[in-house]
């Protein structure tokens, strides 16, 4: 009986989705064309970015092959609870930048019966584990995991090789401070 009242329910069941790779993979153009489905079927979308994330515009989502999209960008990542409420779909780029309140809040929102895509770094420069990504791949529905191309030798790359001398976790750039590399040229890099 339980069941068969929760099979008739007309409330809509949220999901979360997990956008994971490394830099230059196609994590923010996956995202970009996921919304922009969710647009074509006429559904309320809005798309959050990190404030702190402005290396192409502090606006917009843009991705590394000119994809973009406008956006609302946050301080952290309650914020999203406060804009998101009129949206069926909800889009969050560099997700790696936010904490791990991160996870509560896309939990909450696929509670509400939302759709939240996720894009973010797996990893961070030295191959570990980065910020909120890790567990919110492990309580999604639906994870993607893009790979970029090796700079040195063409195979699949997961890694996001920082190429300046700099310990800082958190570091933006593009080309010039970060390439690709597969696991060999990682690991041999760090030898």
């Amino acid at each position: 009986m339980f069941l068969e009242k929760d099979r008739n329910s007309s409330e809509r069941t949220g999901w979360l989705e997990v956008i994971c790779g490394s830099m230059f993979s196609g994590k923010t153009e996956e995202l970009i064309r996921r919304l922009n489905r969710a647009r074509i079927a006429q559904q309320k979308v809005e798309v959050f970015k990190p404030a702190v994330d402005i290396r192409y515009s502090e606006e917009e989502v843009i991705s590394h092959d000119a994809s973009k999209t406008s956006s609302i960008p946050v301080q952290n990542a309650s914020q999203i609870l406060f804009y998101a409420e009129d949206f069926e779909v909800v889009g969050i780029d560099e997700a790696q930048f936010f904490g791990n309140e991160l996870v509560s809040v896309c939990t909450e929102l696929a509670n509400k019966g939302k759709r939240v895509i996720v894009s973010g770094l797996d990893m961070d420069f030295q191959g570990n584990p980065f910020g909120p990504i890790p567990q919110l791949m492990a309580i999604a529905e639906y994870v993607t995991k893009v790979h970029a191309i090796c700079i040195r030798c063409g195979n699949l790359a997961q890694h996001s090789h920082r190429t300046v001398e700099d310990e800082s976790l958190v570091m933006l750039g593009e080309t010039d401070v970060y390439e690709p590399l597969c696991r060999r040229c990682f690991n041999e890099h760090k030898k």
